[in-house]
């Protein structure tokens, strides 16, 4: 069994995930955890990833997913493929830090938190700016969630208001402390949690399933955990925000829907349930 396995999906983004394995190779170089990056392809090597992660690295596994089965299966895939103490779930757009011993400090927290199920590290844009990727369960936040992925809260203050309360703009984000859920970017999960409550939940084909992933390791007594001090550089592109409006969005957009149906699947599943756990 690896110590950690790390899994990227693809989905005709080779160039982005040819830069982010190039920069965790050089992470892990002298890493004393055993590794395993594997990605899984919804593409079905299209744009020829296949090639290029045998050609740079081929200790990378390759996984054909046999079509595009979305996030949280495509995560999946990989990890059950190679069982591990440990599974990272990574965006295909992040890269990691140089000379910063990310991989290895992730094992050693969740080493040294056996009671910790699920942490996510901060997040920054390219430019050195903090991403929103600590969230909270808020009933009336997640009512207006679809709002602010297509940026109304930037035309209205009581989209604002709210979103930012789901956002945790309250909180400086220069602490390591519980919270209700992480971004599905980079969270790192551990087996136990997994025996205890399974992987992704299969309904949601993309957006959501972070969510609904770390709100059943809080029913289960699991604490998902925010770390301030283990960084990660991530090129987030809100795709279903790229057309203005909501109505135009779920035209026009493929994206903004399908975040629309994670968003109803949601609030179905969860109905009637809107605990806070890390207030």
């Amino acid at each position: 069994m690896k110590d950690i396995t790390i899994v990227f999906v693809n989905y005709l983004m080779k160039d982005d995930i040819i830069n982010a394995v190039d920069s965790l190779i050089k992470d892990i170089a002298d890493c004393p955890y055993a590794v395993q990056i594997t990605v899984t392809d919804n593409s079905q090597n299209k744009d020829n990833i296949k090639e290029s992660l045998t050609e740079k690295f081929p200790q990378v596994k390759y996984i054909d997913c046999g079509g595009n089965i979305g996030f949280g299966a495509g995560n999946q895939v990989g990890f059950i493929d190679t069982p591990a103490r440990y599974y990272f779930a990574i965006n295909r757009d992040t890269i990691i830090p140089e000379n910063s011993r990310t991989i290895e400090r992730l094992v050693r927290f969740m080493d040294e938190h056996p009671k910790i199920g699920c942490i996510g590290p901060k997040l920054l844009n390219m430019d050195g700016t903090l991403q929103d990727t600590c969230y909270r369960f808020d009933f009336r936040a997640l009512l207006i969630k679809p709002l602010k992925q297509i940026n109304f809260d930037k035309k209205y203050a009581w989209v604002k208001k709210y979103a930012d309360y789901l956002l945790m703009k309250d909180f400086d984000h220069n602490e390591t402390r519980p919270v209700d859920w992480v971004l599905g970017a980079a969270m790192i999960v551990r087996q136990e949690v997994v025996n205890d409550i399974g992987w992704f939940d299969p309904r949601y084909f993309m957006y959501l399933e972070d969510c609904d992933w770390c709100r059943r390791m809080w029913e289960y007594h699991w604490p998902v955990y925010y770390v301030h001090d283990i960084v990660i550089l991530h090129r987030h592109e809100r795709q279903s925000a790229k057309v203005p409006g909501i109505f135009k969005a779920l035209i026009k957009n493929k994206t903004a829907r399908i975040h629309m149906a994670s968003w109803f699947k949601y609030l179905w599943k969860w109905r009637g349930k809107y605990k806070y756990y890390a207030e």
